[in-house]
């Protein structure tokens, strides 16, 4: 490890080194300030939902082999089936299972819906720091690639709703992450501006979401995927647990910066 990184926990059991070297994405918006300057101006944080503020892994992971087992004749490996976890389930299963979306995608649902309050915990520290947040002042909202069904039943089910002043889902924009454009819809209902808010999430796709839009990209390393996974995008900080976002947003932005991204 370079001299100046700092490894943290990524929530996983793993150790995630912040502070690596990495080039400034080439699809930044060249005229905003650099990240750190942005935080010092922020308008706004959204939020992924789950990997990020619940946590849904062991659940998605389930529903995927019930689903697999049940149209295909066998589970597909987890290594296949959580691949893209962070889009639509119906691109996940076309790109899967060509011709059998629609069969996987019912199968899927069906079972997600009966065993969801059952597996589906809150991340520790989740409504404690959304608290603080809201305590500063600091106005909320959520993107989320899931279906409006079923981000309300995890949303109103770990009293999120009250927090947050836009919520986004896949029903509402016919354009998904990695595109940034339900980041845009998002900021555009919150009346802020995307290039002075942090979107934190815990895949690759909300990374290059974020940094497509223009946002100050966040990587939350304790959801579906590995840390190596969520910094290859090149996010600006991340962080092992939800409760360090306060610090970042009090300027402890050495201890999360992911280096060359601010």
């Amino acid at each position: 490890m370079a001299r100046g990184d700092l490894t943290v926990p990524d929530g996983r059991g793993q150790d995630a080194t912040i502070g690596r070297m990495r080039t400034r994405p080439s699809h930044a918006n060249p005229s905003l300030p650099e990240p750190r300057a942005r935080l010092a101006e922020l308008q706004a944080v959204i939020f992924d939902l789950d990997g990020t503020l619940i946590d849904t892994v062991e659940l998605i992971r389930v529903s995927f082999r019930h689903a697999t087992k049940t149209v295909l004749g066998e589970a597909l490996p987890d290594e296949i089936t959580m691949a893209n976890v962070g889009q639509p389930l119906t691109t996940q299963f076309q790109d899967m299972a060509p011709g059998h979306a629609t069969e996987l995608l019912k199968a899927y649902r069906e079972f997600n819906r009966a065993h969801h309050d059952e597996i589906a915990r809150a991340y520790p520290g989740t409504i404690e720091t959304l608290a603080e947040l809201e305590r500063r002042g600091v106005p909320m909202g959520i993107v989320t690639s899931k279906g409006t069904e079923s981000a309300t039943r995890g949303i109103e089910h770990f009293g999120l709703a009250r927090f947050m002043s836009a919520i986004v889902t896949a029903d509402d924009v016919l354009l998904h992450k990695p595109d940034p454009h339900p980041l845009c819809v998002a900021a555009e209902r919150m009346g802020v501006e995307l290039g002075y808010c942090i979107y934190l999430g815990d895949s690759p796709h909300d990374v290059q979401a974020a940094l497509s839009g223009g946002a100050v990209a966040v990587a939350a390393l304790w959801g579906a995927f590995s840390a190596a996974d969520v910094l290859a995008p090149g996010p600006a900080f991340a962080l092992g647990s939800i409760t360090e976002l306060p610090a970042l947003l009090d300027g402890d932005v050495e201890r999360f910066a992911v280096r060359g991204s601010v």
